[in-house]
């Protein structure tokens, strides 16, 4: 099968390669998906379950990508709960080969049955946006109607679904961002926009949860906004400063088939948009990468590309 492959550490991008890779094996409690739809995360190439196994050995070539729509087409011994030929979303293993390929082995928990009416290229970009932006608001800052939250990067692939999401809890929303963000970020539903750039953040004054996907000063300067009891959760990276009354949460997002069920009807009922960006063939999955490739929304790899009817 064709897959995007990964063995020099230290050659970042450029050592992206397309290549032929044996078909998967469905181990046990596994299912073997047909994917039709991919995504990535930028920095993963940084990330230490990229190159080696859970156990800490060199596991290259790998195949990178986590998020994956498409169909089950083979089920490993034990599996259950999904069928073969049914549509499935979900979030593979960050210690196993990915979605950059035409067929992936995944664990059958970590995906959810896709609604007829949803296309697979919407759906390849909910599973870590989603997931993501819901664990982070509700089950690590608990998140509830009438509080005030504000939310980084409220344009981009997590923090648009972290906006709709904390608005349709009853959340008085503050978004950040670019100012070519603002429309957007408004648009989605947040109550307010602060443009990084030209606006000043501590003007934005207490908040009761912030969500962080930046890092770095905007992070640390966050910190000071929180009131007392309140929270501030982090993707980027683990606070060296914390609030002084609150919480900081760092966290990375974990799988949950309830939940990514849960997001999809969402989806499929029109309460939550995903914003796709860019959507490319896996042939130019290496270029998507790049640093400088800076799209809004998440950027889809379509596999394998123009050729398959990815509404299928």
């Amino acid at each position: 099968m064709q897959a995007i492959t990964v063995q020099d550490r230290n050659a970042g991008v450029s050592g992206l390669t397309r290549s032929e890779l044996p078909h998967p094996h469905a181990a046990e409690n596994d299912v073997i998906v047909e994917v039709h739809a991919a995504g990535f995360t930028p920095g993963e190439l940084d990330w230490p379950g990229t190159w080696t196994d859970r156990a800490g050995r060199d596991r290259t070539p790998s195949v990178p990508g986590h998020e994956l729509s498409g169909v089950v087409t083979e089920l490993g011994y034990g599996t259950t709960g999904l069928t073969v030929g049914q549509r499935v979303l979900g979030l593979t293993d960050w210690t196993r080969n990915g979605t950059l390929a035409e067929y992936t082995a995944v664990e059958a928990r970590n995906l959810a049955p896709l609604p007829a009416d949803v296309d697979h290229i919407t759906a390849a970009a909910l599973p870590i946006s989603g997931l993501t932006s819901y664990q982070a608001l509700f089950d690590h800052a608990h998140l509830i109607t009438g509080q005030t939250v504000l939310i980084h990067g409220a344009a981009g692939g997590v923090g648009s679904i972290a906006v709709q999401l904390a608005r349709e809890a009853g959340a008085r929303v503050i978004g950040t961002g670019r100012s070519g963000d603002r429309d957007t970020a408004l648009g989605l539903g947040a109550n307010a926009f602060v443009d990084l750039q030209a606006e000043k953040l501590e003007d934005i004054g207490e908040v009761d949860v912030v969500f962080d996907v930046i890092g770095g000063e905007i992070l640390e300067r966050s910190t000071a906004l929180v009131r007392p009891g309140g929270t501030l959760v982090t993707i980027a990276e683990p606070p060296t400063v914390h609030p002084r009354d609150g919480r900081a949460v760092f966290f990375v997002v974990e799988p949950d088939r309830a939940r990514l069920a849960d997001l999809a009807q969402r989806l499929r009922d029109g309460r939550l948009k995903p914003i796709v960006g860019a959507v490319r063939p896996l042939a130019e999955a290496a270029s998507a990468f790049a640093p400088d490739k800076r799209t809004p929304g998440k950027t889809i790899i379509r596999v394998p590309g123009p050729e398959r009817d990815a509404q299928r």
